[in-house]
């Protein structure tokens, strides 16, 4: 099975992949079949170790990585991974900025983004879907790179950076589903919902590696793209929800040992 992963075009790695990255959303949001709920101690520490394996692979799967990239192609290392960078938070700011969405535990009357009349349902489901877009488009980068050869991008690193995602997206996909079952909607719209926030994942991650077989000298900036992209989305969104239970403390521990878990399969792995 293995080895007819590796002979797969990287596109389809990619399409590949990011499925199983969505297929871990769908079981967290499974979740609402067995409970209606799930306590904040609980979840808190899982958002925080969700927050912990992004930054993580931020770093070890795509900024050092771009670095290494950048300086084997001859350009100045850091210009590549600084402009990409902060073009994937710009970029996500954007989004943020106009897609109508809810953060975790808020009331309606904290709504981001354009004003609208959507439900809250919706709202929340558009939240964890906009943590989705840089994760999937990681995997795909990574998949795409891997074509070309170079040394510092290795099919393992991809594989542990879509299992790092795929990790993290469990207690993603509970936190869409649970609070809309507590809410009053049925099992199997809350499942639906909250498998949906990631379907997102492999449309960006099949972008991502097309993007990156296309153009081989834009293959740093959309690492640190990603990277850019997925730590916006930890500061602005991951950690705070993580927050906002009261549970700060067990949050904080459950970011560390989801960066220590990344870390070692990025390194063990890759």
């Amino acid at each position: 099975m293995v080895d007819h992963f590796v002979n797969f075009h990287p596109v389809f790695q990619a399409f590949l992949a990011t499925c199983f990255t969505w297929f871990l959303t769908a079981l967290g949001a499974a979740g609402v079949f067995f409970t209606r709920t799930v306590n904040k101690k609980i979840l808190d520490p899982l958002l925080g170790f969700a927050g912990g394996v992004m930054i993580a692979a931020s770093y070890w799967s795509l900024l050092a990585p771009a670095l290494e990239m950048a300086e084997q192609q001859g350009q100045i290392s850091w210009v590549p991974a600084a402009v990409g960078f902060l073009l994937g938070g710009v970029c996500l700011r954007l989004v943020d900025r106009i897609l109508p969405h809810l953060h975790l535990y808020a009331p309606i009357e904290e709504a981001e983004g354009i004003s609208t009349t959507w439900r809250r349902t919706t709202l929340l489901v558009l939240a964890i879907t906009l943590h989705n877009i840089p994760e999937g488009l990681a995997v795909g980068v990574a998949f795409g790179a891997v074509a070309h050869g170079l040394p510092t991008a290795t099919l393992p690193a991809a594989i542990a950076l879509a299992v790092g995602i795929g990790l993290q997206n469990f207690p993603e996909g509970m936190a869409v589903a649970m609070p809309l079952r507590r809410e009053g909607v049925s099992r199997l719209k809350s499942f639906w919902y909250g498998q949906l926030s990631g379907i997102v994942e492999p449309v960006a991650g099949v972008i991502g590696a097309a993007a990156v077989l296309v153009s081989r000298p834009i293959l740093p900036y959309a690492l640190a793209f990603a990277a850019g992209a997925m730590i916006f989305v930890v500061v602005e969104e991951v950690v705070p929800e993580s927050q906002r239970g009261g549970n700060a403390d067990s949050a904080t521990m459950g970011l560390m040992v989801g960066f220590t878990v990344m870390m070692i399969l990025d390194v063990a792995l890759g």
